[in-house]
């Protein structure tokens, strides 16, 4: 080792190199069982978080979709009143319907299809006959169109006593709501979930430092400045944060990619098909995985800058 005198500058890393044996340890050991455990719980909260990141990306992928059907729709409810032939109802009012501007299209329900929509409430092979069972009249806008639904109210009401007309706005609204408070949901348990790994990178850097306190001492003692030293712990916990949220990303992407294989496979069944219309195909997309990697970047910097933060502190409070 060369000579070494107290107040020398060793607050370059190139220069300490030169001051330390080759084969000298670094200041944190690589495989200490806290680092370990430092892994394990960050592996963890980056799973949960893709997964909450990909469940939240999922449901409003499935919300939009569900808002632009349903926002290209009208639907015409014609019930059954005394003294009035149904059918010829129905059959005006898709005229109706056909003549209103912006109508790109209009699909007459039979009496035996309207009832199949009563079946997942009432069960199959109940005599519904007799019941008063509305017809339903879909109309489909044309694209990019946005008609006035006034008009073809009025002029339904008028000629067709019974009949309603309903143009799904409250159901789109409540769908907005519930897209909003999932993905406010999911920035919560986000947030709780980086305060934990936070606090967690925070304990393990402290007790880092009280482990090799006899280290940062000597070092201190011959002069090497405080940027040295945190640079060190700052690599140390930037590799160990890279470690733990690359394991527990992708463990989450396998989840996803397995969800998405079984989703395609169960889709030929009627609760894969119920699942499907509700939740969309569980595919997460590029867009998902690719933030799913950005999360374990994030994590990594956050392990690394909260560690810097923590040694900075504590050499201040030594001083």
């Amino acid at each position: 080792m060369a000579d070494l005198r107290i107040g020398d500058d060793l607050g370059s890393p190139t220069r300490m190199a030169g001051l330390l044996p080759r084969g000298e340890t670094p200041i944190v050991p690589k495989n200490s069982i806290s680092g370990r455990a430092l892994v394990a719980v960050v592996a963890i909260m980056t799973f949960l978080s893709s997964l909450t990141v990909g469940a939240v990306m999922l449901v409003r992928s499935a919300a939009n979709e569900w808002q632009s059907d349903v926002s290209r729709e009208i639907t015409i409810q014609i019930r059954p009143v005394e003294g009035r032939d149904i059918e010829a109802d129905v059959r005006v009012a898709a005229e109706i319907a056909r003549a209103a501007p912006g109508v790109g299209g209009v699909q007459v329900y039979s009496k035996e299809e309207s009832s199949r929509l009563l079946e997942p409430w009432l069960g199959a092979g109940l005599a519904i006959e007799d019941l008063p069972v509305p017809r339903i009249v879909v109309v489909r806008l044309s694209p990019g169109a946005t008609p006035d639904l006034e008009p073809l109210r009025k002029a339904l009401t008028a000629r067709i006593p019974g009949s309603g007309l309903d143009d799904h706005r409250a159901w789109i609204d409540r769908m907005r709501t519930m897209a909003r408070t999932t993905v406010l949901g999911g920035l919560t348990v986000l947030t709780l979930m980086l305060a934990a790994t936070i606090l967690s990178v925070t304990f393990a850097t402290r007790g880092a430092m009280a482990t090799n306190r006899p280290i940062v001492e000597v070092l201190h003692l011959i002069g090497a400045k405080d940027s040295f030293i945190s640079s060190q712990f700052q690599r140390h916990f930037l590799l160990l944060g890279l470690e733990g949220g690359i394991l527990g990303g992708g463990a989450a992407i396998v989840v996803f990619a397995l969800v998405a294989f079984a989703g395609d496979w169960g889709r030929v069944t009627a609760g894969g098909e119920q699942l499907s219309a509700l939740f969309g195909s569980f595919q997460l997309g590029i867009e998902g995985y690719f933030a799913i990697v950005a999360e374990v970047g994030f994590v990594a910097l956050v392990t690394a800058m909260t560690s810097r933060r923590t040694v900075n502190r504590t050499l201040q409070n030594v001083e």
